[in-house]
């Protein structure tokens, strides 16, 4: 029997290093192709987006969207009230739902016939990557190692965490709703969770060293974005710097530049999250980093022949529908299918504060930056009948080439991130306005809200002033 502190597998085609996101959906699709495949994981599968990010934030945010309807039932004429936050009952349903999730995948792993290698994995070289399980360290080789393990929430420096002052992470299981809650940092994961805890119950203060909140998005989204929060009672602090934060067990307060302190219950950090590559072994084996990045070609390849990455630790958007596109791609390339590249600008991105913001492509300014000549309309929800029956404002914007295709789409409503597939369409296959304004949108939906804005890019306006 071989020592188990010291064993070594038989070559696999793919050795995947992290099972969330994108590691797990590399190595289901490289199992369809008929490739060996082992796939490296210290935890659970799935990663950061089913246990700790995409998954169980969404949960928490539908359980807001319940008490904000709960709220608002006597205007449409439904006689119903918030009473509160049974934070047992929010937990045990969003544990159901990740616990659901987790089962089918590990289902579908196991199925694949996929070797799933349990511990802390690190690259020793281009085709080599020793795990340390339980049993010791074992050896795994492959003609392609894929990084894949992931972000982590970051924090800021001379900040300590603690029962006061917390990232994303620990604010999942909050154990009571806090009173009142200072949110550093007013990106995608700020804005969301000051949007859940205001929906909650919570005084809720956004402070952003940015001139604006969502400031990776129009202009016109950030602009409504803070004027709804403010119409919520959500307080944005733009422009405003954090010298430090106190806390003690029960409170704390965070010095701004300027002199002025704001006392709350909770701080949360969501400044970003960043790649998880060290203490792995990738500079060791060779691999570039770049701010602790890993840049690779289009292809995913990185400076070592024979390792590839993908996902969070790429340069690019951190999102966990990339990291899949990006497992998928890597798959298929490695086993000769020579697929046509992730390009970053296609991605869909969506917020799903209150209200919600999804956009894909360019933004005029960016699209203007690249040498494009631009037009730009904008469709407000105010004109789409079911926008109004469900109680939201907001509008669809819509950039074009002049007389060309479509380049972005960037929308801020209740409810627009389920229309946000049919923009990644139009951006994706170079649709022009033209093209869509024919199409027939089913009414009422907010689906028409794009529908209208392609005609009216069009020229051809039907609820819309040209």
């Amino acid at each position: 029997m071989a020592d188990p502190t010291n064993s070594t597998s038989s070559p696999f085609d793919l050795v995947v290093l992290g099972a969330g996101s994108g590691g797990y959906a590399c190595a289901l699709r490289a199992a369809q192709l008929d490739l060996k495949v082992a796939l490296v994981e210290e935890d659970k599968i799935g990663g950061t987006c089913l246990h700790r990010g995409c998954i169980p934030t969404k949960a928490l945010l539908h359980a807001a969207e319940v008490a904000d309807h709960a709220r608002a039932g006597a205007s449409h004429g439904v006689l119903t009230t918030f009473e509160g936050i049974d934070t047992e009952a929010l937990h045990a349903r969003k544990d159901r739902i990740v616990g659901q999730l987790h089962k089918g995948l590990t289902g579908l792993i196991g199925q694949a016939g996929i070797e799933v290698v349990t511990g802390r994995g690190r690259l020793v070289d281009a085709g080599t990557v020793a795990v340390e399980t339980a049993e010791g360290t074992r050896t795994v080789t492959g003609r392609t190692v894929v990084l894949a393990t992931g972000s982590y929430a970051r924090t800021i420096p001379g900040v300590e965490l603690g029962p006061r002052v917390m990232t994303s992470d620990q604010a999942m299981d909050l154990t009571e709703i806090p009173e009142r809650v200072a949110v550093l940092g007013g990106g995608v994961i700020g804005v969301e969770f000051a949007s859940l805890l205001r929906s909650f119950g919570a005084e809720v203060t956004v402070i952003e060293a940015l001139e604006r909140i969502v400031a990776a998005e129009e202009p016109s989204i950030s602009k409504h974005l803070t004027r709804e929060f403010k119409k919520r009672g959500i307080t944005s602090r733009t422009g405003t710097k954090v010298s430090s934060v106190e806390a003690d067990e029960t409170r704390a307060v965070v010095h701004l530049e300027g002199g002025e302190d704001l006392e709350v219950d909770l701080v949360l950090v969501a400044v970003g999250r960043g790649p998880r590559t060290d203490g792995v072994g990738f500079e060791e084996a060779g691999v570039t980093l770049e701010r602790g990045f890993v840049p690779t070609d289009e292809r995913l390849r990185t400076n070592v022949d024979g390792v590839r990455a993908v996902g969070d630790i790429v340069p690019g958007l951190q999102l966990a529908h990339r990291g899949f596109a990006h497992g998928i791609f890597v798959a298929e390339d490695v086993a000769g299918l020579d697929p046509q590249p992730v390009q970053d600008v296609t991605i869909p991105r969506v917020t799903y504060c209150d209200p919600e913001i999804a956009s894909v492509g360019l933004t005029a300014e960016a699209a203007k930056g690249a040498g494009h000549d631009v037009d730009t309309v904008t469709y407000p929800l105010g004109g789409n009948g079911r926008s109004l029956i469900r109680g939201t404002t907001g509008s669809v914007l819509l950039v074009r080439e002049k007389d060309g295709p479509v380049l972005g789409v960037h929308m801020v409503g209740l409810g627009v991130s389920e229309l946000i597939s049919e923009a990644q369409l139009a951006v994706g296959w170079e649709a022009h306005p033209e093209d869509i304004a024919p199409l027939v949108h089913a009414h009422p939906s907010q689906g028409e809200a794009f529908g209208e804005a392609a005609m009216l890019a069009a020229g051809r306006p039907l609820h819309a002033h040209a």
